[in-house]
C-alpha cells in the first residue's frame, strides 16, 4: 500500500485545534470610501426623515370598499430612503399586525421583501428569527444591511483578497465549495476527506468577510436523515479519500457530495443555504463476496444524472430529478477492484473520477494488501449514453508498469485549442511522476511532460482546469516528495508549463509553506484559485503568477427591478442608471487588469463598458423592457488589500430608476363578527432617524357569515270580536279571513311578525308595506337582535274586498359600515275576504 496523503482516520491522532481568529467588527459599519476618491465620502446633510407609505388591498373582494369576516387582505409598505450620499447604512422596517390572532392572522410564506432585503418573523412583537413563524406569527420585519439613498439600489459585498485562513479546528479539509449567498456573500465549504462517520467534518467560512460563517461551531457532522447540522461526535456519514462534490442543478444551495454508513455506500445531501442535512440516497451495499462496495470515488454529473464508482470497480449512479437509483445500477466494472475486502468495511478507494462530454473516466489502483486483485494503476471508461463500457475501453487500460505505483487522480487532456483530447492519470510510486494518457477512443495519446519532473514520492491529485481568453489551464494540487506544498501549472494551449508560473508555485506566506494542498476551485468573478489542504488551511491562489494571495477582488450582482414591488401594479420601474463601487480608492486598482462586463442573467452579452475614470459603469442605454434583469460583474486586479478589513468592505451597487421599494404580506379577517375594522401601522429606522407610516383602517362589513337571517310573517286576525285582535290578542291569526267575516266593507286586524334567526343583529330594520301605511308607521325603526322577533299590529278599512295585502322589512346587518345597502326580506301575504271572496291564494308572494 503506498504511502497515504494521511493516515485512515480510523488511526490518525487528531490535530490540535488552532485558534480562531478575531471576530470581525460589526458588518457595514464604515463602506466609507467611494471608487475613485481616496477619502470618506460622508452622508450628506437630511433635512427629513426616511418615510413610510402604508395602503392594504383585498385580494378577496378587489375594489372593495371595505373587506367582509374570512376576506384576505394585501398589504403594502412603501420605503423612500432619503439619505444622500454614497455611505450604505444599516434599514430596518417593522410592521406589528394589529389584533394578530384575533381580528386578522398572517397567511404563512406571503412576506415578500426587496432583493437585499432579509425577512424575519415573531410571535411576540419583540423576538424576530428568519423562520416564518406561520400564522402565530404576530410582527413580520424586512432588514437591508446596505441600505442606500432612494432605496431602488442593489448591492453585493466584493470578494476581497483571500488571507490565508486556518479552520476553526484544523482538519484534513479537501477540496473548497464556493457558495454565494442569498445576501452574495461568499462561502467556501468543504468536507473532511477520510472522515469516520461520526466525526465532525463540515467547515464553512465567509470568504467576504474572512470568518467563520454563523452557525457554528466548525466542523459539524454529517447525518443521513435531513434536518439542521448537529454538533460533536454526532454523524452517521463517513467520507472517501478522494471525494469530489456536485452542485445540484435543480436545487443550486444544495451540495451533494459521495457519502459512506455503517453499510452503505451513495450520495448525500448538504443544504449549504439553510446549514442542514438534505438526506442521503444508498447506491451499493457493503459486505458482498467476493469483492465489496467498502467505499467509492466521484462524484460527477454527466446531464440528468450522477456517477461515482465503487470499490468493486462498479459505476453508482443516482438520478437528479427524483433523487433515486438509476435503473439497473451499479452497473458493471469498467476497472480494477482495489481495496474491496469483504473484511474491510469502509476501505479506502484510491482512485478519481473525471468526465468528458457523455463519458465518465476511473483510475483505480488494485493494490495487493486489501484488494481481491493486485496489479499496476488502470484507466477505465463508461459512456452514460449506453450504460455500458466506452467503445475503445472493453477492457481498462493500464497507467503503469506494476502495483508499486498508484493514482489519486484522473484528468482530461486538451489540445492547443482548448478541446478535450483524451484522458490521463498521474502515478506516484516509481522513480518520477508517471503520467500515462489515452485518447477518448482507448488509443494511445501522447502525455504532458510537466509532472514528470517531480519525484515519486509527490502526491498529486485531480487539478481545476479553468479556461479564459488566455487559453486553457490545469493547476495540480501537490504535496510530498520533499514538497511542503504547491501548485503545478500546465497550459494546454501552449503545451508546456505554464509561462510566468513557477514550477512549481510554493506558498510560503501560509502556514509557512506546509499547505499540504487537495484541491483547487475557481472563482471566475475575482478570478482566483480558493485553495485547501492537508495542514486545514484557507488561502488563495493567483492563477496568472502564481502568488498567495491572490490581490484580485470581485463581485458580481444580478438586478431586476421588477421584484423590488409587490402590489401587483405597474409603472414602478422608469430605466436603469448606473453601477458603482463603493469602499475601495481607484488609486489601488490596476485599471488596465480590470473590467466590468453587462450580461442577462444566463450570461448573454449586452455590454462591456469596461469601469469609467471614476469609478462608475454607465447603465442607461440598457432598455429595462428587453432586459428586465442584468448582471453587471466587476472583476479587479489590485495593487494591494489594503482596502479590505474588519472596518471596511467594498461593494459593488446596481441602481434604477423607480417608485419606492415595496415590502408586502397578507392577513386573513376574522371570522368572528363582532370585528369591525382592522389597522396597521408600520415603523421602520435607518441613519436618518426612526418614522412612521401612515395608519391604514379598513373597515369590516359582515360577509355571509355574519349576515341576520330575517323573515317576515303577515296574518289576519279571524276573530269578530276587536279584542282579540288586539296587540298580544289570541286572534285567531290566519292567511286568509273567514268568508263573510268582514261583510262588504269592514275593518281588518293585520299582524305582521319579523323574525331574525341569523347569528348578528339586524339594524335600522323598517316594514314595508304599500297597502297599508298604518303597518310601515306602527312598525317604525327598530334593532332586531339575533335569535328574537317582533310582532306588528295594525289596521285598515277596506273599502274593496277582496284585498291581498303584502309586507316586507328591510335592514342592515349591525356594525355595517356607512352606505352600506339595505337588504329586503322575501314578502309574505294575507287575503281580507268578503262575502264575495270565493278563492284567494294565501301566502307569500
Amino acid at each position: 500500500m503506498p504511502k497515504s496523503p494521511r493516515p485512515p482516520a480510523s488511526t490518525r491522532q487528531p490535530t490540535p485545534a488552532r485558534p480562531l481568529r478575531a471576530a470581525t467588527a460589526v458588518l457595514l459599519a464604515t463602506v466609507l470610501v467611494m471608487f475613485g476618491v481616496g477619502a470618506p465620502a460622508p452622508a450628506g446633510a437630511v433635512d427629513t426623515p426616511s418615510t413610510l407609505v402604508k395602503s392594504v388591498r383585498n385580494a378577496t373582494h378587489p375594489g372593495a370598499a371595505a373587506a367582509e369576516h374570512g376576506d384576505t387582505l394585501d398589504w403594502t409598505v412603501r420605503y423612500r430612503n432619503a439619505t444622500t450620499g454614497d455611505t450604505p447604512a444599516p434599514a430596518s422596517v417593522t410592521d406589528h399586525l394589529a389584533g394578530a390572532g384575533g381580528a386578522q392572522t398572517y397567511v404563512p410564506g406571503s412576506l415578500r421583501v426587496p432583493p437585499g432585503w432579509a425577512a424575519s418573523w415573531s410571535t411576540d412583537g419583540s423576538t424576530f428569527t428568519g423562520t416564518d413563524a406561520g400564522a402565530a406569527t404576530t410582527a413580520v420585519r424586512a432588514e437591508n444591511p446596505l441600505a442606500l439613498a432612494g432605496g431602488t439600489s442593489l448591492a453585493t459585498l466584493a470578494l476581497g483578497p483571500v488571507k490565508p485562513t486556518p479552520q476553526p479546528t484544523g482538519g484534513d479539509g479537501f477540496t473548497p465549495v464556493l457558495h454565494r449567498t442569498a445576501s452574495g456573500e461568499i462561502e467556501s465549504w468543504n468536507i473532511y476527506h477520510h472522515a469516520a462517520p461520526t466525526a465532525p467534518q463540515a467547515v464553512c467560512v465567509n470568504l467576504t468577510l474572512g470568518q467563520p460563517c454563523a452557525g457554528g461551531p466548525w466542523p459539524r457532522p454529517l447525518n443521513t436523515t435531513p434536518g439542521p447540522l448537529g454538533s460533536g461526535a454526532t454523524g452517521n456519514i463517513g467520507s472517501p479519500l478522494t471525494p469530489q462534490y456536485v452542485l445540484d442543478p435543480l436545487h443550486p444551495d444544495q451540495l451533494l457530495y459521495p457519502a459512506v454508513t455503517a453499510s452503505e455506500v451513495g450520495v448525500g445531501c448538504l443544504d449549504l443555504a439553510a446549514h442542514a442535512n438534505c438526506g442521503f440516497v444508498p447506491l451499493a451495499t457493503m459486505g458482498g463476496s467476493p469483492s465489496s462496495a467498502n467505499n467509492l470515488a466521484g462524484l460527477v454529473r454527466v446531464g440528468d444524472s450522477l456517477y461515482g464508482v465503487a470499490n468493486t470497480g462498479q459505476v453508482l449512479c443516482l438520478t437528479l430529478a427524483t433523487r433515486t437509483a438509476c435503473a439497473g445500477q451499479p452497473y458493471a466494472p469498467i476497472v480494477a477492484a482495489n481495496h474491496d475486502l469483504p473484511s474491510t468495511p469502509a476501505a479506502l478507494y484510491l482512485g478519481g473520477l473525471t468526465t468528458v462530454g457523455s463519458r465518465v473516466f476511473a483510475s483505480s489502483s488494485p493494490q495487493g494488501g486489501g484488494s481481491t486483485v493486485s496489479g499496476p494503476p488502470v484507466l477505465g471508461c463508461f459512456d452514460t449514453a449506453t450504460a455500458a463500457t466506452c467503445a475503445g475501453w472493453t477492457t481498462a487500460h493500464t497507467a503503469g508498469p506494476n502495483s508499486a505505483y498508484y493514482t489519486y487522480d484522473v484528468f482530461a487532456s486538451y489540445d492547443t485549442a482548448g478541446h478535450a483530447d483524451g484522458v490521463c492519470t498521474s502515478a506516484s510510486g516509481g522513480p518520477n511522476v508517471l503520467t500515462t494518457c489515452y485518447g477518448l477512443d482507448g488509443s494511445a495519446h501522447t502525455a504532458p511532460a510537466t509532472l514528470s519532473s517531480f519525484n515519486g514520492s509527490t502526491l498529486t491529485f485531480s487539478p481545476e482546469t479553468v479556461t479564459t481568453p488566455a487559453g486553457t489551464r490545469s493547476y495540480f494540487p501537490a504535496w510530498g516528495g520533499g514538497l511542503a506544498g504547491g501548485t503545478i501549472c500546465h497550459d494546454w494551449t501552449a503545451a508546456a508549463p505554464c509561462a510566468g508560473f513557477p514550477l512549481p508555485a510554493t506558498h510560503p506566506g501560509v502556514n509557512g509553506g506546509a499547505t499540504r494542498d487537495y484541491g483547487y476551485t475557481y472563482d471566475a468573478t475575482s478570478r482566483c484559485l480558493i485553495g485547501l489542504g492537508d495542514a486545514g488551511y484557507l488561502f488563495s491562489l493567483d492563477p496568472t503568477t502564481g502568488a498567495s494571495p491572490c490581490v484580485h477582488s470581485g463581485a458580481a450582482v444580478t438586478l431586476k427591478p421588477a421584484d423590488f414591488y409587490c402590489d401587483g401594479g405597474s409603472g414602478n420601474i422608469q430605466g436603469y442608471t448606473r453601477a458603482r463601487l463603493t469602499g475601495l480608492d481607484l488609486t489601488h486598482v490596476d485599471p488596465a487588469a480590470s473590467r466590468a462586463t453587462v450580461t442577462d442573467p444566463d450570461g448573454t452579452a449586452i455590454a462591456t463598458p469596461g469601469l469609467a475614470a471614476d469609478g462608475t459603469v454607465d447603465l442607461t442605454g440598457v432598455d429595462p423592457v428587453a432586459h428586465p434583469a442584468i448582471t453587471v460583474t466587476a472583476q479587479l486586479v489590485l495593487t494591494t488589500a489594503g482596502d479590505f478589513g474588519s472596518d471596511n468592505h467594498p461593494a459593488l451597487v446596481v441602481e434604477y430608476r423607480g417608485d419606492p421599494p415595496q415590502i408586502c404580506f397578507r392577513t386573513t379577517v376574522t371570522a368572528d363578527c363582532a370585528t369591525t375594522s382592522i389597522g396597521n401601522t408600520a415603523t421602520g429606522t435607518d441613519s436618518t432617524g426612526a418614522f412612521t407610516s401612515n395608519t391604514v383602517t379598513t373597515a369590516v362589513a359582515p360577509g355571509a357569515g355574519c349576515q341576520p337571517k330575517v323573515s317576515v310573517e303577515k296574518e289576519i286576525c279571524g276573530s269578530p270580536d276587536s279584542h282579540d285582535c288586539a296587540p298580544g290578542g289570541p286572534g285567531p291569526w290566519a292567511k286568509t279571513s273567514p268568508v263573510g267575516l268582514l261583510g262588504l266593507l269592514g275593518t281588518a286586524h293585520w299582524r305582521i311578525t319579523v323574525s331574525n334567526a341569523g347569528p348578528v343583529d339586524a339594524a335600522s330594520v323598517t316594514v314595508n308595506d304599500a297597502t297599508t301605511p298604518a303597518c310601515r308607521q306602527a312598525a317604525g325603526t327598530f334593532t332586531l337582535a339575533a335569535g328574537s322577533s317582533r310582532r306588528v299590529y295594525c289596521d285598515s278599512l277596506l273599502l274593496a274586498l277582496p284585498l291581498k295585502n303584502t309586507a316586507s322589512a328591510s335592514f342592515v346587518a349591525a356594525n355595517s359600515p356607512a352606505g352600506t345597502p339595505r337588504t329586503t326580506t322575501a314578502p309574505s301575504a294575507a287575503v281580507a275576504c268578503s262575502l264575495l271572496c270565493i278563492l284567494a291564494v294565501p301566502g307569500k308572494d
